[in-house]
């Protein structure tokens, strides 16, 4: 037998199959997915692989194929239905197959099973008794032991050994004397803890009802679509998952729940275990390769039915997958930050069409891609128009910061959110203060040469904390804090207060008795951090919540009544064509986080900028008024869902060098399109090359060239054009391409 391998080094001149022998000796140990050792290149130095494919067929000459020196032991090995997905990943997002392996095994190393260890007697009780009144005056420990063995047959190690106080010397001589023996067990280890918050059964209303028919309907006809479910903030869409998933377990297939943000885990879990006990699971980045490993292998063996995670769950080996559910579906945590830079929305769809399973995308906010897709009958779309129970859609207030300045107000609070916060406090309500950014300052200037401190590494500002020093989000650079200018020598070089910690110093200076937690990513470092904030809270353990965009997805506290967008516009000038849709999204599910139990809410939206389309759109929760603006403008510059668009990022760490390879590109580009007839009426538009919003980060400078097309498979043919000329290409040795899809 003959192995095709793919060699485990991310580099595009080895993006190819190498054939080695299958010796004897090994044969059947190796198969698709295993991962081997194999002698590679002159000096025939042993380096990993997988085994992508399986022939009796030589491609060379038998005399020139090297033989596999042997099997990696404690890797898992992949599927086959996983190198298939790779290959696709490879193709559609255009990366390495190694690279497309590695994302698609997101447990890679086998971590042995946590063991319980039990004390089990073996004498009858007559015999203890007698070696009791051996060991009592003696053999005290014997003694101890033997006393508690007769009260429980059957003692736990720890309990052993901590309680009673017993030594392993000990407990070895009664084990070697035939007295007891020690039982040992492998277990699971569960992730999932604390599991009985949630206890109530909900019945459907009339909308949620009808959408759980039509999935459910479809699906035991086995017409297995997508659905897009656009439900306003507190419409129920969990619950409507929630049955549909029960059909699906109940039908024998398996479930694969996507949540945005690690941040969500908690309250989902909860509702899940509550609903379906411990056929379900969660895997998340958080978690130990012990716990990882375990689910892993407890859904492979079909042990649950439900793995609840980020956008990694999705590569869940389940036997028998039949539906996938992606909840807030327009966030941007479901697209890949690194190559392969995939959209786990797009993924989910092949993955379930291989499969022959059932998705569902849920949100308040669908992205425009989503909703357009729905219109154009690709997706099914089911639409929640009102709050399930007796909740209403919240009162918004938008507040002119121009006008609180105009009017001496110089906090970082307009008066009506002032006033609310103090009535609600007042009330023993909840709250909770939103702000996009985090640290205490977002940058820090000179406000006489207008200097800003910029990381020496990347070129971005710096960010002022607490502790005096200033760092940065994107290399995690640090320096001390200036006091004067290190461009004019001026002592007025201060930082803009507008991040979490501002808001928590302000909010605690002018209610002093609040109780107040912050929630962001500083606060949120460590394993549980999430958990212990969001538990705190829900157990009305304080008064106000502050923090960034995890607080303000998809949870559900009902005794909040009051949310503050502390900062609405920050990310509305961002130089990218989806910064009014990603605002838009972002304040309407913050505002949906106010009267969500029988209490009616409110909800302050500060701005700079209270006359744009997309903050009047959130403030009146109107979804449907903002999609028809935003695509008009989309139609008129050509921008997706309308055309496709990949975007190439070119990367080297020679800044001379990449300006004359993105030129070459952009000039291959061009040629190929005059050249082939298949692409040359597609009208594909060509951009660039210009430097990437950020140019440099940790020493390596990037450009971007911008590609539109309303055909993909013309912007496919050209990806796939240039890793044909590029890879391998001595000219491009340290130049690094990578591919944004649309």
């Amino acid at each position: 037998m003959y192995a095709d391998i793919i060699i485990d080094i991310s580099h595009e001149q080895l993006d190819k199959t190498f054939q080695y022998a299958v010796p004897d000796d090994m044969d059947g140990s190796v198969d698709i997915g295993t991962s081997v050792r194999v002698p590679f290149g002159k000096g025939n130095r042993i380096i990993t692989g997988y085994v992508i494919g399986l022939t009796d067929k030589p491609s060379y000459p038998v005399d020139k194929i090297k033989s596999i020196d042997s099997v990696v032991t404690g890797k898992v090995n992949v599927a086959k239905s996983m190198i298939k997905l790779a290959a696709w990943l490879k193709r559609h997002y255009g990366c390495t197959m190694n690279q497309a392996l590695k994302t698609v095994i997101p447990v890679k190393d086998e971590v042995g099973h946590k063991q319980k260890k039990s004390v089990c007697l073996l004498v009858d009780t007559k015999k203890a008794q007698e070696l009791i009144s051996i060991y009592e005056k003696k053999a005290k420990a014997k003694y101890r032991l033997m006393c508690a063995l007769i009260d429980e047959p059957v003692i736990d190690m720890e309990i052993v050994k901590d309680k009673l106080n017993i030594s392993p010397a000990t407990v070895k001589a009664l084990e070697a004397d035939g007295i007891i023996n020690v039982k040992v067990e492998s277990y699971y280890r569960n992730p999932v803890s604390d599991k009985h918050i949630f206890n109530k059964k909900v019945v459907l209303n009339e909308e949620q009802q009808r959408a759980v028919d039509t999935i459910v309907e479809d699906y035991d006809n086995k017409a297995f679509n997508t659905y897009l479910i656009r439900g306003v903030t507190g419409s129920g869409k969990t619950e409507v998952y929630l049955d549909v998933i029960e059909h699906t377990i109940n039908s024998g297939r398996q479930v694969i729940m996507l949540i945005p943000e690690i941040a969500l885990t908690f309250q989902t879990v909860q509702r899940f275990y509550h609903r379906f006990g411990d056929k379900v699971s969660i895997i998340n980045s958080r978690m130990s390769k012990g716990e990882r490993y375990d689910q892993f292998v407890r859904a492979l063996k079909g042990e649950i039915s439900i793995m609840i995670g980020p956008r990694s769950a999705l590569f869940t080996q389940f036997p028998n997958l039949g539906l996938i559910v992606i909840d807030e579906e327009h966030e941007g945590a479901y697209i890949s930050e690194q190559v392969p830079r995939y959209h786990a929305k797009d993924l989910a769809i092949h993955i379930a069409k291989e499969a022959g399973a059932s998705v569902i995308l849920g949100s308040a906010t669908p992205s425009i891609d989503s909703y357009y897709r729905a219109e154009a009958g690709e997706y099914k779309l089911i639409e929640l128009n009102n709050r399930a129970g007796e909740a209403s859609l919240p009162q918004v207030y938008i507040a002119d910061m121009r006008q609180e300045l105009k009017t001496g107000n110089r906090t970082i609070f307009s008066r009506k959110l002032y006033e609310l916060i103090s009535d609600r406090l007042n009330k023993h309500e909840q709250i909770m203060l939103f702000l996009n950014k985090r640290g205490t300052a977002g940058f820090v200037s000179c406000r006489s040469c207008g200097y800003v401190m910029k990381c020496p590494h990347c070129d971005v500002s710096m960010t002022l904390h607490r502790n005096g020093k200033l760092v940065c989000h994107y290399c995690g650079y640090e320096t001390p804090n200036v006091s004067l200018c290190p461009e004019c020598g001026s002592k007025y070089i201060l930082g803009f207060k507008a991040g979490t910690e501002a808001v928590e110093d302000a909010v605690k200076k002018m209610f002093p008795a609040a109780r107040v937690l912050r929630m962001d990513m500083d606060t949120t470092k460590g394993k549980g951090g999430h958990e212990n904030i969001l538990s705190a809270f829900a157990t009305e353990q304080a008064d106000i919540l502050i923090g960034t965009q995890m607080i303000v997805k998809g949870h559900d506290f009902p005794k909040v009544t009051l949310v503050g967008v502390v900062a609405a516009d920050i990310s509305l000038y961002a130089s990218d064509y989806k910064a009014v849709e990603r605002t838009f999204q972002l304040i309407t599910q913050a505002a949906g986080r106010a009267g969500r139990g029988e209490r009616k809410g409110e909800v302050v939206i500060q701005t700079y900028s209270p006359d744009n389309y997309g903050l009047l759109c959130a403030a009146e929760q109107n979804y449907k008024s903002f999609y028809e603006q935003e695509m008009s403008y989309r139609k008129l510059l050509s921008y997706p869902p309308v055309n496709n668009m990949v975007k190439i990022n070119i990367s080297s760490i020679n800044e001379k060098l990449l300006s004359e390879r993105a030129g070459n590109i952009k000039a291959l580009i061009q040629q190929y399109i005059q050249d082939n007839n298949t692409v040359k009426d597609d009208k594909i538009i060509v951009l660039g090359p210009s430097n990437a919003s950020i140019y440099k980060i940790k020493d390596i400078y990037t450009k971007q060239i911008y590609l539109r097309s309303s055909s993909f498979k013309a912007l496919e043919l050209i990806m796939d054009m240039l890793d044909n000329n590029i890879n391998g290409s001595s000219d491009y040795k340290n130049i690094n391409i990578a591919y944004d899809v649309n």
